[in-house]
C-alpha cells in the first residue's frame, strides 16, 4: 500500500487536477466550467488526499457547522483506488471538529453505497419529505 496523506488545507488543493477530474472523469460533473468549481471550493470545507506531494484524491462538503452537512464532489484518481484513500478522506470528514454535532449529514451516489454506509450513512429515513430541483446537463448548456 502506497503512503499518503488527508489534508483538509485549502492552500494545499490543485485547482488543475480537482477540475481536470470533474470536468472529464466524472459522471456527475462532466463539462464543469472551471469558474463554477474555483466557486465552489471557495464556499466549502474542502479535504484533499496527498502522494509525494501530488492530488490523489478530493471531497467537498457544503455546510453550516452546525446542524447540516452535504457530502459532494469525491473522487480518487484511477491509479490510486484500492488503497484506502476513499476510506481514508471518509475518516477525515467525519472527524473534522466543524462537523460534529450535525443532526443531518447526506450525500448523493450512484455507485459507492458500499463505502459510505461503512461509515453510517444510509437511505433516507422519511424519503417522501425529501424534495429537489435538479438539473443534470446544465454544465452542457454552460458550455
Amino acid at each position: 500500500m502506497s503512503d499518503f496523506h488527508i489534508s483538509s488545507d485549502p492552500a494545499k488543493l490543485d485547482i488543475d487536477c480537482i477540475y481536470e477530474f470533474l470536468a472529464t472523469q466524472s459522471g456527475w460533473a462532466k463539462n464543469i466550467p472551471r469558474a463554477t468549481v474555483e466557486r465552489a471550493i471557495q464556499h466549502s470545507l474542502c479535504f484533499g488526499a496527498y502522494q509525494d506531494g501530488q492530488q490523489i484524491g478530493f471531497a467537498r462538503v457544503i455546510s453550516d457547522y452546525a446542524t447540516f452537512a452535504n457530502l459532494v464532489d469525491v473522487f480518487v484518481l484511477p491509479a490510486h483506488r484500492g488503497n484506502g484513500v476513499s476510506k481514508a478522506l471518509m475518516q477525515a470528514i467525519l472527524a473534522h471538529p466543524d462537523l460534529q454535532g450535525l443532526r443531518r449529514f447526506t450525500l448523493a451516489t450512484a455507485d459507492a453505497h458500499g463505502l459510505y454506509a461503512g461509515f453510517g450513512f444510509t437511505s433516507p429515513s422519511r424519503p417522501q419529505t425529501l424534495m429537489e430541483r435538479y438539473f443534470p446537463h446544465i454544465y452542457q448548456a454552460q458550455g
